[in-house]
């Protein structure tokens, strides 16, 4: 039987990689748990009212898009549309050689990832520089980021002491506090060097024309205080219709991501500094980036849209414990990835076509999503779309479910089966001769057979 490429990977990844991703995504969607269901009598109910909000921008767009485009021209912002990815990092560049910029900081941006914009402006001599932390570990060791909030959570410490030493950012010491020094340090004068600073945006009021951006490290502010330009790259997703819209979003945001009442730091950015300002950015411009977006929203998969990146569908996963962000050969992994990034691949979806395959199915996904996007079935509806469309990587691993759906299609051998099911809490299944089961049950241990009593108890209860 062919193997997946996410079980090829996850065959190969470092047992204390695994640990790390596995503990640390565990003990988050624990704390996640527990602080929704202690603070809130009804945390499904809000989930539900956040996915019905966001899902309202999507459907509306068309009305949204010029209205906020109004809203931050009226509060001094320039507004770029880009259709490409290519388009983006085009404007970006522009905007920087007109005012003869030459250094960039950099906040944390998924939509500067997913467009490869560092790797574009280096090559057109412009110094981008990460200032998240994660993000920065991650640029020096020209690596990609493995989850949408924890960039590094691949790596231990050690390495990134490693790392530190290597790009002469002092001695190894694999001191936590010592690291973040080193770092904070060698970023203070890079902020104030810089001639432009780029965000993302989590949020655009359409009612406001406010940016909302949530961070931890504060890196987003230094962004913005010396520069004297702003960019900031958004999804034409990220908008919520009002203001007071944010007060359930960012409510299930920090809790859904990092286990927090509330991020550190939550900024509302109105646009470029007023004549009363001593300090700010003198320009401010956002970039709308569609880049497949559009595709999506007219797909049968445009709940996914909703999401707002927060990774509590990766913190939950089975999949992406045992796999870890790399696997999934994109810039969004996990559950949300899987359905994301053969989307936004557009015609290069069949070289991700086997995404929607790395899930077990079993809903946790959807059950922490704080805007209750139903996953499982987006990924069924690209699992069929990737069998429709011929895709060879989407038949990968088929044969298995292809007999357990025959076998479940035929009531007397499914009865059979398990009549015969019980026979497995007292045989090795190494006795039945079957390849592939003997390759699935070296890697893992069966449970004790509890199944095929429903129809007796069915029947004497009829019988009662």
């Amino acid at each position: 039987m062919a193997k997946q490429l996410i079980d090829q990977a996850a065959a190969t990844l470092p047992a204390d990689k695994r640990a790390s991703v596995y503990q640390s995504t565990k003990a988050t969607h624990e704390k996640r748990t527990k602080l929704l269901f202690d603070q809130f009598n009804d945390p499904d109910l809000l989930r539900q009212r956040a996915g019905e909000i966001k899902q309202h921008v999507i459907e509306n767009l068309d009305t949204f898009l010029p209205a906020v485009e109004a809203k931050l021209q009226a509060n001094g912002a320039q507004v770029h549309w880009a259709s490409t990815g290519e388009d983006a990092c085009a404007a970006v560049l522009r905007i920087m050689q007109a005012r003869g910029a030459k250094k960039m900081v950099k906040a944390k941006t998924m939509v500067s990832e997913e467009i490869e914009l560092a790797h574009y402006l280096e090559q057109h001599g412009i110094e981008a520089l990460e200032t998240d932390l994660g993000e920065f570990i991650v640029q020096i060791d020209k690596d990609h980021p493995s989850h949408i909030v924890r960039p590094i959570i691949h790596k231990n410490r050690r390495e990134i002491a490693q790392s530190f030493e290597r790009e002469g950012l002092g001695a190894y010491n694999d001191d936590p506090e010592t690291i973040t020094r080193r770092a904070r340090q060698f970023l203070r004068h890079k902020y104030l060097q810089a001639d432009v600073g780029l965000t993302g945006a989590n949020f655009v009021s359409v009612e406001s024309g406010r940016i909302v951006l949530v961070t931890n490290e504060g890196n987003s502010r230094f962004s913005l205080a010396a520069p004297k330009v702003h960019i900031a790259l958004v999804g034409i997703e990220k908008l919520v219709p009002r203001d007071r819209d944010l007060g359930v979003l960012l409510n299930l945001l920090a809790r859904s991501a990092t286990a927090q009442q509330l991020t550190v730091y939550t900024e509302f950015i109105a646009g470029p500094k007023s004549a009363t300002q001593p300090d700010g950015p003198e320009e401010m411009h956002v970039i709308f980036v569609d880049n497949g977006r559009t595709d999506v929203l007219a797909s049968e998969c445009r709940e996914i849209l909703r999401c707002i990146r927060c990774g509590a569908c990766l913190n939950v996963c089975p999949v992406y414990r045992q796999a870890s962000g790399h696997a999934y050969r994109s810039v969004y992994p996990g559950p949300v990835g899987a359905v994301l990034s053969p989307l936004l691949a557009g015609k290069k979806f069949p070289e991700l076509a086997d995404l929607p395959k790395a899930s077990s199915l079993c809903g946790a996904c959807n059950e922490v999503c704080p805007v209750n996007i139903p996953i499982p079935d987006l990924l069924l509806r690209l699992r069929e779309k990737g069998k429709r469309e011929g895709a060879s990587l989407a038949a990968v691993g088929t044969p298995p479910m292809g007999a357990w759906a025959l076998l479940a299609s035929q009531p007397t051998a499914w009865k059979a089966a398990l009549f015969g099911g019980k026979a497995l809490n007292y045989l090795p299944t190494k006795l039945i001769p079957v390849p592939a089961l003997r390759a699935w049950e070296e890697k893992r241990a069966l449970p004790e057979w509890r199944g095929g009593e429903f129809r007796k108890w069915m029947k004497q209860r009829r019988q009662s």
